[in-house]
C-alpha cells in the first residue's frame, strides 16, 4: 500500500480546512480536464485501432473522471463546521471518499479482468492493432505520470489522504498505460495475444490498488488510531508543556485526515483546580498548533512530588 507518512512532514505547517479544500478543488479540476481528453482519445483510437488494451486504459481514465467528482463532493462537505448532528465535524467525508475511490477501482479492475479473460479464451480472434495505438498509449503515459506527480505534491503539502488516494489513482493509470504500451508493441511485433494480456495485467493492478484503498479507508472509519510515530510526537508535545509532569493513556482515532486525542495528564497535586485547568488548556493549545489534531480531551491526575508533605486539614485540637 502506497501511503504517505504525514508525521514525517513539518509539524508546524498546518492548513485550514478552506486551504485544503481549495487545493483539492484546484488539483482535481486539472485532473478532470486531463482525464476528459485522455478518455476521448484512448477509447476512440482504441476502437479504430482495434486495441483492447487501449480501450481498457480509456475506461480506466473514465473511472478517474468519476473519482475526481467524488473528491470534489467530499472536499466540499468535509470543510463544513461541526453541527448538532456532527459534533466532531465532517472530516470523515474524506475517508468515505477514499472508500468510494477504492470500490470504484476494484469494480473497474474486475471488469477489465473479465473482458481480458473473454478475449484470451479465443486468442485466434485477437486482431493486430494499428501503430497509432502505441503513440496514443505513450502520450497517455506521459500525461498521467505528470498528473500523478503534481497531485501527490499537492496532497503532501496539505496533508490529505483523500488527495493521496486520488493521486495514486492517477499513478495506477500511468502504470496501466505503460503495460498497455508494451502489449501494443508486442502486438505490432507479431504477437497479437500480448494486447489482451496487457489488459489482463492492467485489470489486476487496478483491482489490487482498489482493494488496498478501500480496506485502508474502512479501518479509518472504524476509529483506527494514528500511527505510532505521530502518537509519540503528540506525547512529547504534552510532556514539554510547562506544568505537565507525566502523560499516559493517550488514545487517538482518525477523523478524516485529522486526529481526535484523549489523554491523562499528571500535574502537581498541591496546585489549585484553576491552575490545573490552565495547564490542560496550554497543553491542548500546543498540541492543536503542532499536530493534525482537531480535538484534545484531557483528564488531570494528581501527581505528588517526592518528599512533598501531604496537605493537612486545619481543625480544632
Amino acid at each position: 500500500m502506497n501511503r504517505i507518512d504525514f508525521a514525517d512532514d513539518d509539524e508546524d505547517t498546518q492548513h485550514t480546512p478552506a486551504e485544503r479544500a481549495a487545493a483539492a478543488s484546484r488539483s482535481t479540476w486539472i485532473s478532470v480536464v486531463v482525464n476528459i481528453l485522455l478518455t476521448i482519445g484512448q477509447i476512440s483510437v482504441g476502437i479504430v485501432a482495434k486495441s483492447q488494451g487501449l480501450i481498457a486504459d480509456g475506461i480506466h481514465s473514465l473511472s478517474d473522471l468519476v473519482a475526481d467528482f467524488v473528491v470534489l463532493f467530499a472536499s466540499h462537505h468535509s470543510r463544513k463546521d461541526a453541527d448538532e448532528d456532527h459534533p466532531y465535524g465532517h472530516e470523515r467525508f474524506e475517508t468515505a471518499a477514499s472508500l468510494v475511490l477504492g470500490g470504484l477501482l476494484l469494480a473497474v479492475g474486475v471488469g477489465m479482468l473479465w473482458s481480458a479473460f473473454r478475449k484470451l479464451e479465443q486468442p485466434e480472434l485477437v486482431p493486430q492493432v494499428h501503430s497509432i495505438a502505441f503513440w496514443v498509449a505513450a502520450i497517455a503515459l506521459s500525461a498521467k505520470e505528470l498528473l500523478f506527480r503534481y497531485m501527490l505534491s499537492v496532497a503532501k503539502r496539505v496533508k490529505s489522504s483523500m488527495l493521496v488516494a486520488n493521486a495514486w489513482h492517477a499513478r495506477s493509470d500511468a502504470a496501466s498505460s505503460l503495460v498497455v504500451g508494451i502489449g501494443i508493441a508486442g502486438n505490432l511485433a507479431g504477437y497479437p495475444i500480448l494486447d489482451p494480456i496487457a489488459a489482463l495485467i492492467v485489470g489486476f493492478m487496478v483491482a489490487k490498488m482498489g482493494w488496498e484503498f478501500a480496506w485502508d479507508a474502512l479501518h479509518d472509519l472504524m476509529d483506527r488510531a494514528a500511527d505510532e510515530a505521530e502518537v509519540a510526537a503528540i506525547r512529547t508535545t504534552l510532556l514539554d508543556t510547562q506544568g505537565v509532569l507525566g502523560a499516559h493513556d493517550i488514545r487517538t482515532r482518525k477523523m478524516g485526515d485529522m486526529i481526535v486525542v484523549d489523554a491523562h495528564l499528571e500535574v502537581d497535586a498541591a496546585i489549585s483546580v484553576e491552575a490545573g485547568h490552565d495547564i490542560a488548556l496550554a497543553a491542548r493549545d500546543r498540541v492543536l498548533a503542532r499536530h493534525r489534531v482537531i480535538r484534545l480531551m484531557t483528564h488531570l491526575d494528581p501527581y505528588r512530588v517526592p518528599d512533598q508533605p501531604a496537605a493537612t486539614t486545619t481543625g480544632s485540637p
